[in-house]
């Protein structure tokens, strides 16, 4: 997968375009951001940092570059400085103390260990830094620990899934669920959003390992799950996943045994929507998806400028949404850009072309 570098990169909004992780699009916005600022960005000048837990895929880099290219938008923002903790739980905590050390203003946190950051982003607040983590939650309270987190309702998603099931699959069956790590809330809230739908319809029955099978979103571990799911279920008729992309390569080695591929309900991927297309002369079979929700990360940086600026404050949480369905075509038809990379998140404002231009820095 396409990873980020991992030194600091440091990105000036109308300022030291080269150093940008993806110039173009960032210098563009600025332009017309100074001509329109949006409601969210206020008048006082700051400097930002923006860190991850871990940044080496390619959602995490196209997750990234949006949020640089939300910030900007808001010529008030000064400095926006990146850095990602490799995964490594030390780093990503001492990322935020040298942030604070360095002085910005404001810091938005993708703390990916969870409650491991809690005391860092605590000391970040005290020291008088906006400090917003988003999408996983580190514990604590907004106020107290930090300024506000930035969530979305991961049971959404699986409510999503479920309402499309009703209509996919009238008479029900076997539901297998892939998800990340053991234990991840996402996974956790997904299903228990899925089967809340279906708690009156008997007729759907999940299999596998529950709350949902462990893949840690790696194609190699979830070909490993599917093929002993499939020794195991020689009847699945529905598969979830909140990482779809991660799936096409299981699909495919089963598809080639002569399994017969079932419904599906993910979130997006142009390498998913892409192989679905290319199954339909093959082995056709209905597929709906969420957005993946790499702009997640939009709606954490206008809070944290906004806070900062003096800038209208926006909501606090970010909605899980459909977006393509194979059966009605809405809100989209299954997309697949046979011109782009896999690695591509159509559901995202910024474009596949941009996207497919980041793995290129």
């Amino acid at each position: 997968m396409t990873r980020i570098n991992s030194r600091v990169l440091k990105v000036a909004s109308g300022l030291g375009i080269a150093s940008m992780l993806f110039a173009s699009t960032i210098s563009t916005a600025a332009t017309s951001a100074a001509a329109a600022a949006p409601s969210w960005c206020g008048p006082k000048k700051i400097t930002m940092a923006l860190t991850d837990g871990f940044g080496g895929n390619s959602w995490r880099l196209v997750t990234t570059a949006s949020a640089q290219a939300e910030a900007a938008k808001c010529p008030s923002v000064k400095k926006l400085y990146y850095a990602d903790g490799q995964g490594n739980t030390s780093k990503a905590i001492s990322d935020i103390k040298s942030f604070v050390a360095k002085g910005v203003n404001a810091m938005v946190v993708f703390p990916d260990a969870g409650k491991a950051i809690l005391p860092a982003l605590r000391a970040a607040y005290k020291a008088g830094v906006v400090t917003v983590p988003y999408r996983v939650f580190p514990g604590g309270v907004a106020g107290k620990d930090y300024t506000a987190f930035i969530g979305t309702p991961f049971a959404q998603a699986g409510q999503n899934w479920a309402n499309w099931a009703l209509k996919a699959l009238p008479k029900g069956g076997n539901v297998l669920f892939l998800s990340g790590p053991a234990g991840n809330s996402q996974g956790t809230d997904e299903a228990a959003g899925f089967w809340g739908v279906l708690k009156n319809h008997p007729e759907f029955k999940p299999i596998g390992v529950q709350p949902f099978e462990v893949t840690n979103w790696d194609p190699a571990l979830a070909q490993q799950v599917l093929t002993a799911d499939i020794a195991a279920n020689p009847k699945i008729d529905l598969i979830l996943s909140d990482f779809g992309p991660t799936l096409v390569g299981a699909l495919t080695a089963a598809q080639k045994t002569g399994w017969k591929i079932p419904a599906i309900a993910a979130s997006d991927g142009n390498v998913l929507g892409c192989f679905w297309k290319s199954m339909q002369s093959v082995d056709a079979f209905p597929m709906m998806t969420v957005s993946t929700q790499n702009d997640h990360a939009r709606l954490a940086i206008d809070y944290a400028v906004a806070k900062a600026t003096g800038g209208k404050l926006p909501g606090t949480v970010y909605p899980s949404l459909p977006f393509e369905d194979s059966i009605s075509g809405k809100p989209k038809p299954v997309q697949c850009a046979s011109n782009l990379p896999g690695d591509v998140y159509l559901s995202a404002q910024l474009s596949g072309a941009a996207q497919a231009a980041l793995g290129k820095k």
